[in-house]
C-alpha cells in the first residue's frame, strides 16, 4: 500500500509508476477521512509514503494523516518513502520518520527526485524553463525505476537524498518560518475580469479548500486547510488567479502540461 499527497502531479505519477511496477495500491490520502482509518496489510506487502517537499519538510496533511492512521501487523513489513522536490529534501525523512515512529514504522529506505519546480510564491522562486523541466522529468524517469528496482528488492538502509548543504538549518530553522508564515490561503484572490467561471481551480484543489459564488468566482475557506501546493494557480487557464503580488508574471507547471511564462494581468 503506497499512501501519497499531490498537489500539481508529480508525486501522483511517482506513486501510482511504483505501485504499477510493484503491485501495491496507490491511496491518496486527500480521498481518506479526517478522522483516520485503520488498515489491514496483507502478507508481504509494502508501505509507501510519497510526498513533495514542502519548505523542506512534509506537508502538514501528510503528518496529519501519518497521526490519525492506524496499521494493523506494521511489524515486519518493509516500509520506504519518496519525497519529490525542486532541489533540496533538508531533513523531510527525518522527520517523517518521528512521525512514523508514533505509529510504530521506520522507512528502511527513502529517497528523493527533483522534479520540475512548482512553487512561484516567493519573489526569487519560479517555474523551470522548458528545457530544465524536460531535464528533470527524463532524469527523474530514469531515477524512478532505479527506485522500483529497490523497492521491489525490499532493499534496506538506502537512503538516496538530496539534503542540501546545511539540511538542519533548511528543515527546522527556515522550514519553520516557512511553515508559520507561508502556509495560508489568505494571500490568494481571483481577478473578477478575467475570470471565467471554469472551476477548474475547484476542481484541482487536493483538499476541497476552494467554492465558486454564484459569480462562479472562486474563494478560498480560510479554514487551515490550504496546503499552498498552488495547483488553482497553475490550472488557472487565463491566469486570474494570484497568490498576493509573488505570481506576477510567474510561470505555471503540473505535470503533464506546461503553460509557458505569459505577462500576468494582475496588479
Amino acid at each position: 500500500m503506497i499512501f501519497y499527497f499531490s498537489g500539481t502531479g508529480n508525486t501522483r505519477w511517482v506513486a501510482t509508476r511504483l505501485a504499477e511496477a510493484v503491485g501495491e495500491t496507490a491511496v491518496d490520502i486527500c480521498g481518506e477521512p479526517d478522522n483516520g482509518r485503520t488498515y489491514t496489510l496483507t502478507e508481504g506487502e509494502r508501505i509507501g509514503f510519497c510526498f513533495p517537499v514542502h519548505g523542506w519538510q512534509p506537508p502538514e496533511i501528510m503528518l496529519r494523516f501519518i497521526s490519525k492512521m492506524q496499521i494493523r501487523q506494521a511489524g515486519g513489513h518493509y516500509c520506504f518513502a519518496v519525497c519529490t522536490c525542486g532541489d533540496e529534501t533538508g531533513k523531510a525523512v527525518d522527520i517523517l520518520n518521528s512521525h512514523l515512529r508514533r505509529r510504530h514504522l521506520h522507512a528502511d529506505s527513502a529517497f528523493s527526485l527533483v522534479m520540475p519546480n512548482t512553487y512561484v510564491a516567493l519573489p526569487f522562486m519560479n517555474t523551470d524553463g522548458a528545457e530544465a523541466e524536460a531535464a528533470k522529468t527524463s532524469n527523474a524517469a530514469g531515477q524512478t525505476d532505479t527506485i522500483i528496482k529497490a523497492v521491489e528488492a525490499r532493499k534496506g538502509g538506502v537512503y538516496r537524498l538530496r539534503e542540501g548543504a546545511f539540511p538542519r538549518l533548511l528543515s527546522y530553522v527556515l522550514g519553520n518560518v516557512f511553515h508559520k508564515t507561508m502556509m495560508t490561503d489568505r494571500p490568494f484572490r481571483a481577478d473578477a475580469d478575467t475570470c471565467t467561471g471554469c472551476g477548474r481551480c475547484a476542481k484541482a484543489c487536493p483538499v476541497g479548500n476552494i467554492t465558486l459564488t454564484e459569480s462562479r468566482t472562486p474563494e478560498w475557506r480560510h479554514d487551515g486547510r490550504c496546503t499552498c501546493c498552488l495547483a488553482c494557480y497553475h490550472h488557472c487557464p487565463t491566469r486570474s488567479i494570484a497568490y498576493g503580488r509573488f505570481t506576477k508574471g510567474k510561470g505555471q507547471y503540473y505535470f503533464g502540461k506546461t503553460i509557458t511564462t505569459k505577462p500576468n494581468r494582475q496588479t
